[in-house]
């Protein structure tokens, strides 16, 4: 059995065990619970990228060529971005929320991935891998900014009705709720951002008849500029609590949309498979 079949196995408990501990301190808030998952969550990134590296290099090809590459590749976005937010702010008690996605990923990825070698050249480009890389990761940051903010909805909602139960207990405050949905969000664009620069710089070479017309650009530089704007009147105008989260999780269905529209109706030359 090679390492890759190996690691591919042992992701998914890897992320369980993360998931249960995080479980674990978030209901029970042990001290030796709350001072080792950082270090399990740390542990799973590390395999999962060698895992992701081994990948590559045996295949000859980024691990983006079908859907389960892909989810194997959201799960350690997640699990990514969420230990550098929680390296920032230090709040611990989200985890198990995104380690559950994570796992969900891995999970689905490891039961159903398949040996890929022959793959369209253009799918070998490592400067595509990267600009889908990035591209995965700011959507990942998305994605988290969007769980906070419903758990910030949740929370606000508790508050008003005055329902005080273990979750409103164990959750962080509506500002730090509101930080890591931003922050989250901040993470995301900057990837987003990167992901466009990059694929603007690869794309003349690799498709000299490409158009910027193309819906998958179209729909891409619209998230970003949705985004951008919340920033802008996030700082400038100084947008705050309901009204910035709100308007997060509507940038995130715009995200949504976008991305099913132009995968699955749309005719791009982002189609590769």
């Amino acid at each position: 059995m090679s390492i890759i079949i190996i690691l591919n196995v042992l992701l998914p408990f890897s992320y369980a065990i993360g998931l249960i501990f995080y479980l674990a301190d978030f209901y029970f808030q042990k001290k030796w619970l709350y001072d080792s998952k950082r270090l399990l969550v740390l542990i799973t990134i590390l395999i999962h990228s060698f895992y992701i590296v081994l990948r590559t290099i045996n295949y000859d090809h980024p691990p983006i060529t079908n859907k389960f590459e892909i989810f194997s590749l959201l799960a350690l976005s997640l699990c990514f971005i969420y230990f550098v937010l929680e390296l920032i702010t230090d709040i611990r008690a989200t985890g198990w929320l995104i380690l559950a996605f994570a796992f969900l990923f891995q999970f689905i990825s490891s039961m159903l991935i398949e040996e890929v070698y022959v793959v369209p050249d253009v799918l070998r480009d490592r400067m595509l891998g990267l600009h889908v890389i990035n591209a995965i990761l700011g959507y990942s940051g998305f994605t988290l900014s969007a769980v906070y903010g419903i758990l910030y909805l949740l929370l606000y909602k508790n508050l008003k009705t005055k329902k005080f139960g273990l979750l409103f207990n164990r959750l962080p405050s509506l500002d730090i709720l509101e930080k890591l949905s931003l922050y989250s969000a901040v993470i995301g664009f900057v990837l987003l951002t990167i992901s466009i620069a990059m694929g603007f710089i690869w794309l003349p070479d690799a498709f000299p008849n490409f158009s910027y017309a193309d819906p998958k650009l179209i729909g891409t530089i619209l998230v970003w500029l949705v985004y951008g704007y919340g920033f802008i009147k996030r700082f400038v105008s100084n947008w705050f609590g309901k009204k910035i989260i709100s308007y997060s999780l509507i940038g995130f269905v715009i995200a949504i949309a976008s991305l099913i529209i132009t995968n699955t109706l749309a005719k791009t030359f982002h189609s590769f498979y």
